[in-house]
């Protein structure tokens, strides 16, 4: 089992705009995160967990690459589709598979794309939801 925490938050609420930093988020079950563009239970690419250090090592700010979770403490490389994370004490979401990089990604810096590829951060979406918030932490099991 790896184990790290929440350390930033964010709604992307608007297509082409800035996310928003919360330092709470409701994560509705079968949806995604309430008020997110991507919340729909017709998206498989719900909510994009992405982490600190791979951020850190880019020179990268928290929300900058639309992520909705930033974590720190968990190698996100390692989930694989159909394992769990456990956020808090009670949300649960599925990892879906690894977001690959796109072409916006150099729109923010040039060869930023290529700089995240396989460490875009992992897909999923939410299974049981609840209150989310920067502190929590956040767990994957087998």
């Amino acid at each position: 089992m790896q184990q790290g925490s929440i350390t930033n938050l964010h709604i992307a609420r608007v297509k082409g705009t800035p996310s928003d930093p919360v330092q709470e988020a409701t994560a509705l079950s079968g949806k995604g995160l309430e008020g997110d563009r991507s919340c729909s239970a017709d998206n498989v690419r719900q909510v994009l967990f992405m982490d600190k250090e791979t951020l850190d090592r880019l020179e990268l700010e928290p929300g900058q690459i639309k992520e909705n979770i930033t974590t720190q403490g968990i190698d996100l490389t390692q989930a694989k589709a159909g394992q769990v994370f456990f956020v808090g004490d009670d949300v649960t979401m599925e990892v879906v598979g690894e977001c690959e990089p796109c072409g916006k990604m150099d729109a923010i810096r040039p060869g930023l794309r290529e700089g995240l590829n396989g460490h875009r951060g992992m897909l999923a979406m939410v299974i049981n939801g609840g209150a989310i918030k920067i502190g929590d932490t956040v767990r994957i099991e087998p």
